[in-house]
């Protein structure tokens, strides 16, 4: 084994979630990184070579795929004798939706912010559908923090503009719970280490780099959606969000992206 392949190899075992190696989230975090647009597509063998190195078996990965097709973020055909899987206008639109934030190097955070209270029944129906299509914070059961103006549809809510002045430490802790506050930091830390390690004279194959950054990709994905981009006010001492989203672009920008075709082309 190279000096190349087995930096590979270790950079694979630090980027891997400790908390969480569900394939079928693993392969959508790969397409919404590296095949989001209408009309790209990866071969069941890039799939495949891509996952592998993760230590996830052909098996799940199909089983995963199917999935997926059953849910409808994942159609297949067959071209030839491969079978090419690309992401349906639903899976497109689910990948869109949360791109920004994944992707956002320096998030604005809101200066104009809202509360909405809703009381048993029908008004914790309608603040359950806002959190459903709005970037809202769940602050108790009943109670939601916004950015932005009062939407529309709340007429059965207790609604109040706010400012951004403390948050307690029991809020502090909602927002970013200890098992948050550990993901992120040791995501930080792994993608500092892989950076540093890496041999400066290493020629990654587009298979590798779609690898790395499905790991990285994946692995932030789960930390940003679930921290909200909120005044520094609300974070905990021990939060490391903004240190952690510098080291992993630092880490993504040594790694160019590779198009689909490369990556199809290199199994």
């Amino acid at each position: 084994m190279t000096q190349n392949d087995a930096w590979f190899e270790t950079a694979v075992t630090e980027l891997i979630d400790p908390q969480n190696q569900r394939v079928w989230s693993i392969i959508v975090s790969l397409f919404g990184d590296l095949a989001q647009e209408r009309g790209a597509q990866l071969s069941g063998g890039a799939v495949t070579r891509i996952i592998e190195p993760m230590g996830i078996k052909p098996e799940a990965i199909r089983v995963a795929l199917h999935r997926l097709r059953k849910d409808g973020w994942i159609e297949s055909a067959r071209s030839g004798r491969a079978s090419m899987h690309f992401l349906t206008d639903y899976g497109r639109a689910q990948s869109a939706q949360v791109t920004p934030r994944i992707y956002a190097r320096a998030p604005e955070i809101a200066q104009d912010w809202h509360l909405l209270i809703a009381e048993d029944g029908p008004g914790i129906r309608t603040l359950d559908d806002l959190m459903l299509t709005k970037p809202y914070t769940p602050i108790g059961r009943a109670v939601a923090l916004g950015a932005g103006p009062l939407p529309a549809d709340c007429e059965d809510l207790a609604t109040f503009e706010v400012t951004a002045r403390a948050a307690p430490a029991w809020l502090q802790s909602r927002l970013c719970p200890p098992d948050l506050i550990e993901a992120c930091t040791s995501l930080r830390d792994a993608a500092q280490r892989v950076r540093k390690t890496r041999p400066a004279e290493w020629q990654p194959t587009p298979l590798q780099i779609a690898t790395l950054r499905t790991l990285i990709v994946h692995r932030w994905r789960r930390v940003v959606l679930r921290h909200p981009d909120l005044p520094d006010v609300f974070y905990p001492d021990d939060w490391t969000g903004e240190l952690c989203r510098a080291e992993v672009f630092r880490l993504l920008d040594t790694l160019p992206f590779t198009g689909p075709a490369e990556v199809n082309a290199a199994v």
